[in-house]
């Protein structure tokens, strides 16, 4: 073996081809928790978990629906800023809060080549948003979500479509609460994005218990029950009133606006003390 005097001298001499190349792309799982028609000006708006999709218009999955991605250039990005580039040009939006979920490795996620995906997870309400979307994406509303020892299934449902997958989770390491994700059920979605969905809404359900997370996808005014409703969405159960307040009174502060017109009494309007 060759003795370097530098490591500019072993860099210069240094040669890259004798590793293996591999592809890196970035996913974004684009989560809005906002408000539905009731149809009936006396009942409080319910809200309603929704996930942004894309349906490929070519193959690999050609017609199928998955999370907005694409690959990442490696001399001019890093992965945030091709998380930001890709969500505007499959869905048509920007300036959305964007963090790191997980790094997804699996040796056949992708049927062309080795391709590793860092995804993202994005929070809004997209009831708020003034960019009109791109044609070939939707919201889906999460129906219904079913838990049962070690298998979860969702449903989702855009009004002209309705996707139902399942993933079983095992415990891969007690110590850090570590879990593997198998899909078990999944006929029209792409890649390997069902495991990618589950852990997202998972990570979110963790983060809103110690972070204040949530409020990326609140509007800058709101009532104490909406805020409520999202959480409770989000957490899939429901919360006792008291508890929920005491657990979010240092994170708001009471303002002097009301909300009014939904046929009962003007509610106090909160925001994110920040």
């Amino acid at each position: 073996m060759k003795e370097y005097k530098s490591e500019e001298e072993f860099l210069k001499d240094y040669d890259s081809s004798i590793f293996e190349k591999l592809s890196m792309t970035t996913d974004i799982l684009l989560v809005s928790v906002s408000s539905i028609s009731q149809g009936n000006y006396r009942k409080t708006s319910k809200k309603m978990m929704s996930i942004l999709l894309v349906k490929r218009d070519s193959y690999p999955y050609k017609d199928k629906w998955c999370l907005p991605g694409g690959f990442l250039d490696p001399k001019t990005e890093d992965l945030e800023q091709c998380a930001k580039r890709v969500l505007k040009k499959e869905t048509n939006l920007s300036d959305i809060y964007l963090e790191q979920l997980y790094t997804f490795s699996d040796l056949k996620r992708d049927p062309r080549m080795r391709v590793v995906s860092t995804s993202f997870i994005a929070l809004v309400d997209k009831n708020i948003l003034t960019e009109n979307l791109n044609p070939n994406a939707s919201w889906f509303d999460v129906t219904l979500i079913t838990e049962e020892k070690d298998q979860t299934t969702l449903t989702l449902d855009n009004g002209e479509e309705v996707i139902t997958f399942s993933i079983r989770k095992t415990l891969k390491e007690k110590t850090t609460d570590r879990y593997q994700f198998t899909t078990l059920k999944n006929e029209k979605l792409a890649f390997d994005h069902p495991v990618v969905i589950l852990s997202g809404v998972e990570r979110l359900r963790n983060k809103i218990n110690y972070t204040d997370i949530v409020f990326n996808m609140m509007p800058e005014y709101f009532t104490l029950g909406d805020l409520q409703q999202v959480y409770e969405v989000i957490l899939n159960r429901k919360l006792l009133d008291p508890a929920f307040r005491r657990i979010i009174a240092s994170k708001v502060e009471k303002t002097e606006k009301i909300k009014k017109g939904e046929g009962h009494r003007p509610s106090a309007l909160f925001r994110y003390k920040r």
